[in-house]
């Protein structure tokens, strides 16, 4: 397990990370979110010791980190981290190498996860000459090529077509099924909640929401998923007592219901507001638990 403790970072009058605490289980993929300088590459950086802290400690497996277990270890920076003029195959096997890999056992490991992630035609090709997204791929490639105990990827979702998007996302899956320790950041929530089993949500540099999927969109408040035909705002639903609009998809509004609100009443609104085709409790979208744990 991945353990970080009271983090914190600052940049002159800047707080990147103030005194942020979570942990990330082996064995399932954990998202990690937050909004733009929230400090999600800060605590990804001090994991691999390439920002110092001011205070606190990242722990792997209850110990302190050794530049051995490290070795141990895939990182998938959000900006490119490759040599642009040198071959794919050539720069993964090198990777491969400085992680501790023997030649052959480099050259296997590299021609295995090009063929998986799909850019095994491109092997004998400068990095510079690939699209974004075949360097996405040629990055995670880098990270995996040693089998590492623990994975952390930053935005490696970023500017992939949904063929590229399956293909990771099935990696990191399976990565996580076999015991690997995985943490992503991504500002693709649906995704996020697609492919993960946990997510960590910080805020200026502090922790405002953590769990299990599941567990955060089942909890909170109570929801509706309502459709009525020829309404696309939910203008009738503001007129309700005790009750807000959270998010507008299509003609479908999700609401909010605060304590004590009849249900039965909000459908009578609807109903005179016009036909109704939907009319639903619903859990939360990870998108809404986003919204309303940064809120707070």
């Amino acid at each position: 397990m991945l353990e970080l403790e009271g983090l914190t970072r600052r940049f002159g009058p800047v707080v990147a990370l103030d005194g942020l605490s979570f942990g990330v289980a082996a064995g399932r993929v954990t998202g990690f979110l937050g909004p733009n300088g929230a400090g999600k590459t800060t605590t990804m950086r001090a994991v691999f010791g390439l920002t110092d802290l001011d205070a606190g400690s990242v722990r792997w497996k209850g110990g302190t980190i050794t530049a051995a277990e490290r070795r141990r270890f895939g990182y998938m920076p959000e900006e490119r981290g490759l040599y642009p003029s040198m071959l794919v195959r050539d720069q993964v096997e090198y990777l491969g190498r400085l992680h501790g890999l023997s030649p052959a056992d480099a050259a296997e490991a590299t021609a295995h996860w090009l063929e998986v992630l799909q850019v095994v035609d491109r092997a004998t090709s400068k990095v510079e000459s690939l699209s974004h997204g075949n360097q996405q791929r040629v990055q995670l490639a880098a990270a995996l090529v040693h089998q590492p105990d623990l994975l952390v990827l930053d935005e490696p979702l970023a500017g992939l077509d949904p063929t590229g998007i399956d293909a990771i996302g099935r990696v990191l899956v399976e990565r996580a099924q076999a015991g690997c320790c995985v943490l992503f950041s991504s500002h693709q929530l649906d995704l996020v909640e697609d492919l993960c089993e946990a997510v960590v949500i910080i805020d200026h540099g502090r922790l405002v929401a953590a769990g299990g999927v599941d567990e955060l969109a089942t909890g909170g408040t109570r929801r509706l998923a309502v459709r009525v035909e020829g309404d696309r705002d939910g203008a009738w639903a503001r007129a309700v007592p005790g009750v807000r609009v959270s998010e507008r998809k299509g003609s479908e509004v999700r609401l909010v219901l605060d304590e004590g609100v009849d249900s039965d009443a909000v459908l009578d609104a609807a109903r005179r507001a016009g036909q109704v085709t939907e009319f639903v409790f619903t859990r939360r979208r990870l998108s809404e638990v986003f919204r309303e744990a940064v809120a707070q």
